[in-house]
């Protein structure tokens, strides 16, 4: 199940060299004492939780509230992990910008080098990032995929969209316990509320996404004829936009021709956009009376307040259940008594009074 979403400001700069070569030292570190301690399936249970990743990203030196902490802690993550994937059985894949794009080219190479079927893992690659970018509209881009798995076949992804808008920047974690990908696919959300949020994978809407499925498969004439209608006052939630309909035209023929099955499957149809689906849905609205969800599957939230004026959950009992288990990690770890002294500074910095 998906199991998280985290907005953050968008913060531009590197970082410098000499701490991302500790984030890596570290982050390797916990890593192994995690695997040893708890075994794979944990590490990609605490990983994919958003809170848990989020203070991961603190402790290892990088500050609360930044975007970069998403991109920066996942490429340690990455130059940590991937050298001992022989000893563990775990590989970390894609990553920021260009790097996204190679996921499923080295999910292939990496799968078939610790013996297991990528066919599944590159699915649910695919998959997971055309729902957050398509499927829920909450106007962010996806520029940051990162996807891990291990030997057993069990995954975790961690994505990241921006919102040009607001500059803010939003997480979303995903895992394999999951149970449908296209009906509320998260394990937790966290981050702000979002307005206007078209949500085409809540859980109540099984039967609008059956109808988008079947006007997707429409004759493209009649689509068009429609389309006049399809028009909101700018005060109404899902607002007025325009539609391309040379395009939609196009990809409703490829549609017709691929004849998918299920709403899994029209959205890996090549070509499908977040545009076309919100028009499918629009008009399965207009001529089914299909119901359409403008909830933001947010549960979990930041809020200003603790210590120094540092952001806090709002669920303040997994915050601290996050920290608790890193406490107890970094203490059965390698790393040594000096990084341990620092660390243990992050943690107080950290716990809520």
């Amino acid at each position: 199940m998906r199991t998280g979403i985290c907005d953050l400001p968008l913060h531009s700069g590197r970082t410098p060299r000499w701490l991302f070569e500790r984030m890596v030292r570290l982050s390797r570190a916990i890593f192994e004492a995690i695997v040893e301690f708890y075994g794979p399936e944990e590490f990609l249970n605490r990983i994919s939780d958003p809170v848990w990743f989020q203070v991961l990203g603190c402790i290892l030196g990088f500050d609360w509230h930044s975007s970069g902490l998403t991109t920066t802690t996942g490429g340690a993550l990455k130059l940590a992990i991937n050298p001992i994937v022989q000893d563990f059985g775990i590989q970390v894949c894609g990553g920021k910008g260009a790097a996204s794009r190679k996921t499923p080219m080295e999910i292939e190479n990496h799968a078939d080098r610790i013996g297991i079927n990528p066919g599944p893992l590159i699915h649910a690659s695919r998959l997971s990032a055309k729902v957050d970018n398509t499927a829920l509209q909450d106007g962010y881009q996806l520029y940051h995929h990162l996807f891990i798995f291990s030997k057993d076949g069990g995954w975790a992804v961690i994505q990241q969209g921006m919102n040009a808008e607001n500059h803010y920047a939003r997480r979303y974690h995903w895992q394999s316990k999951i149970k449908r990908f296209t009906s509320n696919p998260h394990k937790g959300i966290i981050g702000r509320k979002e307005k206007n949020v078209l949500n085409l994978v809540d859980e109540m809407t099984e039967k609008t996404r059956a109808d988008i499925v079947q006007v997707s498969k429409e004759s493209p004439d009649k689509l068009i004829r429609h389309i006049p209608y399809l028009r909101f006052p700018s005060e109404h939630p899902i607002g007025d936009f325009t539609i391309n309909q040379n395009f939609l035209r196009k990809v409703t023929i490829r549609i017709r021709e691929s004849n998918p099955e299920g709403f899994e499957n029209l959205l890996l149809t090549r070509g499908l956009g977040p545009k076309s689906l919100r028009a499918f849905a629009l008009l399965a609205h207009l001529i089914i009376g299909s119901e359409l969800s403008l909830r933001d599957p947010v549960t979990f939230s930041y809020a200003h307040g603790g210590k120094d004026g540092h952001p806090f959950p709002v669920n303040r009992k997994i915050y601290d259940q996050s920290i608790q288990f890193l406490e107890e990690v970094v203490r059965k770890s390698r790393i040594d008594f000096v990084e341990k002294d620092k660390i243990y500074n992050r943690f107080r910095k950290l716990v809520l009074t």
